[in-house]
């Protein structure tokens, strides 16, 4: 299994950028997906999921309101549109995807529930 998440760059605080990540080795609208970001210095951080099947959605408190998770089946992948970018979340982004079963809620909030992660996307949010 392969992620490939790409999309990443540099954008004014208030921008907007879209990630992208596509899967091989596995037909991903039959996993859990999610996106986690780490920024220098701190621990890698819960941004948004979504369930195998299903069109619920998780976020992290400080995205909510302001990214959104989506699939894209066709594709074999899912996107994280993120809107009014602010400095703090200048980060890696990383995609993931759950291996197997279908995890309880809380579940997909932990970076252990993913069993295979992309390579990452750096994001910079400044002036």
């Amino acid at each position: 299994v392969q992620l490939q998440a790409s999309g990443g760059g540099l954008v004014q605080p208030g921008g907007s950028l879209r990630l992208s990540c596509t899967a091989s080795g596995l037909t991903s609208s039959r996993n859990g997906m999610g996106w986690f970001r780490q920024a220098p210095g701190k621990e890698r951080e819960f941004v948004a999921a979504v369930r195998k099947g299903q069109s619920t959605t998780y976020y992290g408190d400080s995205v909510k309101g302001r990214f959104t998770i989506s699939r894209d089946n066709a594709a074999n992948g899912m996107y994280l549109q993120m809107n009014a970018l602010r400095p703090e979340d200048t980060a890696v982004y990383y995609c993931a995807v759950i291996g197997t079963g279908n995890p309880i809620s809380s579940a997909y909030f932990r970076a252990s529930t993913y069993s295979y992660w992309g390579q990452g996307t750096q994001v910079t949010v400044s002036s």
